[in-house]
């Protein structure tokens, strides 16, 4: 506006000035920072202004801090975060859960190891010779095997679990059918396939057999009855998966009294 230079009818003059509204408008420019604003102007009119009155200016002020902003919004998203997770257990409760569990395992490993430890040539070397079992009154189971025989290494731990249960009333014998010495005894109790179980009761009578990969439940049960003196037994012909004994490697008998 043009500024009145006189005034006959003594009329209040008028300066123009610019004043920040309070209510000023605020948008945001997709073209500026998010945080940066945009003020508007207004045009009004004062009577009579003093040369050293001024308005308080607006410029100094901040609608938003982004900084304040930003910083209680991560203080109500930590404690939002803070809040929702559980305290972890115990480290004590934790410590006894490991160490239960090393030891479960190596309890394990070293049962496995006792039971599968076991070989023929741990069972041979603990057998009773055959010809005393004959003769000392006692029932008597006689193994063949050899030890090429996949089926008769499988077997050794069973077998050895039985031996240990019934090894003071049972006789247990191993004889080797690599060994030219037991032909004779091959012939008698009708070997065709290995491992093969003859029982015989205390007289050295056949009472059954049992041939071939089976449950150790077979063995046990017709060694229990051995020792208890039954006439019968109760798996007297049970036949399993073998090794043929067409297949043994014979071989001369360096000592005679051998009986593997």
């Amino acid at each position: 506006m043009a500024r009145v230079a006189s005034n006959p009818l003594s009329l209040p003059r008028f300066r123009p000035y610019f004043q920040v509204s309070d209510t000023a408008l605020l948008f945001k420019s997709p073209s500026l920072s998010p945080y940066r604003t945009r003020k508007f102007q207004s045009i009004a009119c004062q009577t009579n202004p003093l040369p050293t009155q001024t308005q308080p200016s607006d410029e100094g002020k901040v609608l938003a801090e982004p900084d304040s902003v930003d910083g209680s919004t991560s203080e109500a998203t930590t404690s939002s975060v803070g809040g929702g997770f559980r305290e972890f257990p115990n480290k004590n409760i934790n410590r006894r859960i490991a160490i239960g569990s090393t030891l479960a395992a190596v309890g394990l490993f070293m049962s496995s190891r006792l039971d599968f430890g076991v070989s023929l040539k741990d069972l041979s070397a603990a057998a009773v010779p055959y010809e005393e079992a004959l003769s000392n009154g006692k029932p008597t189971v006689v193994e063949f095997y050899a030890d090429w025989c996949e089926v008769c290494r499988e077997l050794a731990p069973d077998i050895y679990k039985v031996e240990q249960q019934y090894r003071d009333s049972v006789n247990f014998v191993m004889l080797n059918v690599d060994n030219t010495k037991w032909e004779q005894e091959l012939d008698e109790f009708g070997v065709e396939g290995i491992p093969h179980f003859a029982f015989l009761d205390k007289d050295g009578n056949e009472e059954g057999n049992v041939v071939g990969r089976l449950p150790r439940k077979y063995l046990q049960e017709n060694v229990d009855a051995l020792a208890r003196g039954e006439a019968s037994v109760p798996h007297a012909r049970v036949v399993g998966q073998y090794s043929s004994a067409e297949s043994r490697k014979v071989h001369q008998v360096v000592d005679p009294r051998s009986h593997v």
